[in-house]
């Protein structure tokens, strides 16, 4: 630890806040520069983003990290991957030595983003300041070993990376089969089924009103609706933590590898297929769980009929506009789809299950990868391991 110093933040980074642009510069139609207002535009690494201004105060580099800094999600991030105007949620930071240094730059702000959220102001959602940021109190090593952190960190994150995107594919390839072979192509002679009477399980989630001080460091997975992703799957850091007698108590929510989980309160329409690795789990009443009678059905085949244009349509005409949307399960259940014949049913389920089985593997490697970053990166941040030990 002798080349290891105490210091701030701001000395080696530096910190640009977003300013958000004039409401009459703003478009919907790709004219002026892309412009990114918060982590609503985030997705796993990228943002995706879906206004534009002409009008940019505040921007982004190539390779910078976007780190939200007003509102409930403050301290979420993403990687810049373009120059982005930047709203007044969102800052960009960027090592004042390079994008060489920037994975070892993101994980020290991991590493110290509970003190972070702690000293955030705001009496209903916090706010971090750039004077907060600037003077965040970090152990800063030798440029040789944050670059080697860097390194270290960069090519787990770039292999999770290419693991989602090629899930991404998987999934997308699977859609467009089962599109056409079970949408595009369906016969009027196709017997015309509703999904409770092909499912043997339609529930939700428990959340008990005592269950926030239940909550454990580690323990079973406990799933919410912002623990699933936008492409069918789960982000293992976002899952909460509960022991095995909370687990049984809430014995009517336990999930089963199949299940098919769907976001029914608030953020609606977020579907995931439960593989092997994130088991045992439970999850709360904010998630659907249908459980296909596979002497039926594939959940594979469910899967993806829930995923079919015309049924998230139909789930957007089913919701229940209250405090925060809804969707019940009753709604789920009388959804109507054609079921084909057994035969045509086996051939087009068998190759998508080839595509799924590829997608479970790459899920595996994603969580493996993932608990090691995140067993690493205090270790790596606080010099207990050392870059030359690895």
């Amino acid at each position: 630890m002798s080349e290891w110093k105490q210091g701030k933040l701001s000395e080696i980074a530096t910190i640009i806040m977003g300013q958000s642009p004039q409401g009459e510069t703003c478009n919907n139609n790709a004219i002026g520069m892309p412009l990114l207002n918060g982590p609503t535009e985030f997705s796993t690494k990228y943002p995706i983003a879906v206004q534009f201004t002409t009008d940019a105060k505040r921007t982004s580099y190539n390779n910078d990290i976007l780190f939200c800094v007003r509102g409930s999600t403050t301290g979420k991030m993403n990687w810049s991957d373009i120059e982005y105007a930047l709203g007044r949620g969102l800052a960009a930071i960027r090592h004042k030595k390079g994008i060489l240094y920037q994975y070892f730059l993101r994980g020290i702000i991991d590493y110290n983003l509970p003190i972070l959220l702690a000293s955030a102001t705001g009496s209903t959602f916090p706010n971090i300041s750039r004077t907060q940021l600037e003077e965040l109190d970090i152990l800063i090593p030798s440029l040789n070993e944050q670059k080697g952190i860097s390194e270290i960190l960069g090519n787990i994150d770039d292999k999770i990376d290419l693991l989602h995107r090629q899930n991404k594919t998987l999934e997308k390839l699977a859609e467009t089969l089962f599109r056409q072979w079970f949408v595009e192509e369906a016969e009027d002679s196709w017997e015309v089924k509703k999904v409770k009477e092909v499912c043997s399980t339609i529930t939700k989630g428990t959340t008990p009103t005592t269950l926030g001080k239940q909550f454990k460091e580690t323990g079973i997975n406990f799933i919410k609706a912002e623990s699933l992703t936008d492409i069918g799957g789960f982000i293992p850091n976002k899952f909460a933590f509960i022991d095995t007698e909370t687990n049984e108590l809430l014995k009517r929510s336990k999930i089963q590898k199949g299940d098919i989980l769907i976001s029914i309160a608030g953020t609606i329409g977020r579907i995931a297929y439960v593989t092997e690795e994130i088991l045992p789990a439970n999850t709360n009443q904010a998630i659907g769980i249908m459980r296909a009678n596979q002497t039926i059905i594939s959940p594979y085949f469910l899967y993806c009929l829930f995923n079919t244009s015309e049924i998230r349509n139909d789930f957007e005409g089913r919701v229940v506009h209250a405090v925060q949307p809804n969707l019940s399960l009753g709604e789920i259940g009388d959804i109507e789809f054609k079921l084909p014949p057994n035969e045509i049913l086996k051939f087009g389920i068998e190759n998508i299950s080839n595509l799924f089985n590829k997608k479970e593997k790459n899920s595996n490697q994603i969580l493996t990868l993932t608990q090691l970053r995140d067993t690493l990166l205090p270790k790596l941040m606080s010099g207990e391991v050392r870059v030359e030990n690895i």
